[in-house]
């Protein structure tokens, strides 16, 4: 006990405070989480006017929009709104709700041994968001390669815009599932389904946290130097996706910390510096959610030109 009082000297309060909500954040996920194991029930509606029939769903875990069980903010020990700083650089599936007039379809995709619960606050307050349908979609926590799980969002993807009949997406990726995302747009093709791409906590140019955890062949994708890294380090002219990247300074899943932000000459980005909270925060934080809710608002018709986006 002698010890504690210099340790806690040592500790920066905002990164104290910081760690304290995420130890609270992952005590309520683990709550949710085996909710989010269990496909989501979806009532079924006609096929829209003039829109293409379903396709067929992928069996590896598609879930959709409709409500999951309640995650209350309080069991989250959600604090003050921290600061946000911009910075430049196989059956039938059943059917969304009638689509929005304003807004493409939502679709979530969740981080590394996750799965959609992750997204139960999220996915609510971006459906209050003049009606937008929104997905969360699972990935097996047993896929071994980004390029693999790239391919199967395409797939999700292309049977959204069917069933909906919208002609694009918009994507919110946490951690290794913006990193999944971002393979699919820049090098399957997924710039023409993609209008605005936003990355929470995505280890853009890799991690070095928990070299131990290297012996997973997904974790190895996301090191620094990695072959899938260097792909999106490649040239990519002509994207058509908006990327928006939210990167907290209080991150210890993203080493360095620098390693959330995206930074690529053919991309049109706006990274968003979040301050106060960490990686698991990201996702479920009010003050995320209403930055992630602007970042899509932006992608309207004032922000399909690289200059209104890069002047934000």
């Amino acid at each position: 006990m002698g010890l504690l009082p210099p340790l806690r000297m040592r500790l920066p309060v905002a990164l104290l405070r910081a760690t304290m909500l995420e130890l609270a954040i992952l005590a309520a996920h683990m709550i949710v989480y085996p909710s989010g194991l269990i496909p989501e029930r979806r009532a079924s509606r006609p096929t829209p006017a003039g829109a293409a029939p379903p396709g067929s769903s992928d069996s590896s875990g598609s879930s959709g929009s409709s409500d999951s069980p309640d995650s209350p903010g309080a069991a989250h020990g959600l604090p003050d709104t921290p600061d946000l700083a911009e910075t430049h650089g196989s059956a039938a599936p059943p059917y969304l709700p009638a689509r929005s007039p304003r807004h493409p379809p939502a679709v979530l995709l969740h981080g590394f041994v996750d799965n959609r619960s992750v997204f139960v606050l999220l996915r609510r307050s971006l459906a209050r968001q003049d009606g937008r349908p929104v997905e969360s979609l699972n990935y097996s926590p047993l896929t071994c390669d980004i390029r693999a799980a790239a391919e199967l969002l395409g797939r999700h993807v292309e049977e959204i815009c069917a069933r909906t009949g919208r002609p694009r997406v918009d994507i919110v990726g946490h951690s290794l599932g913006g990193l999944i995302a971002r393979y699919y747009v820049q090098r399957l093709g997924g710039d023409g389904r993609v209008r605005t791409l936003v990355t929470l906590g995505t280890p853009h140019t890799g991690t070095r946290v928990a070299p131990l955890a290297s012996a997973h062949p997904i974790v190895r994708q996301m090191r620094p130097g990695s072959a899938v890294i260097e792909e999106l380090g490649l040239p990519a002219p002509g994207c058509r996706t908006r990327f928006v990247s939210f990167w907290s300074d209080l991150d210890q899943i993203m080493v360095p910390l620098e390693t959330a932000r995206l930074e690529h000459p053919d991309l049109m980005v706006r990274n968003v510096r979040v301050s106060g909270i960490g990686h698991l925060a990201l996702p479920v934080h009010p003050a995320v959610a209403a930055g992630i809710r602007e970042a899509l608002e932006m992608s309207g018709a004032e922000a399909e030109s690289p200059g209104a986006v890069s002047a934000a």
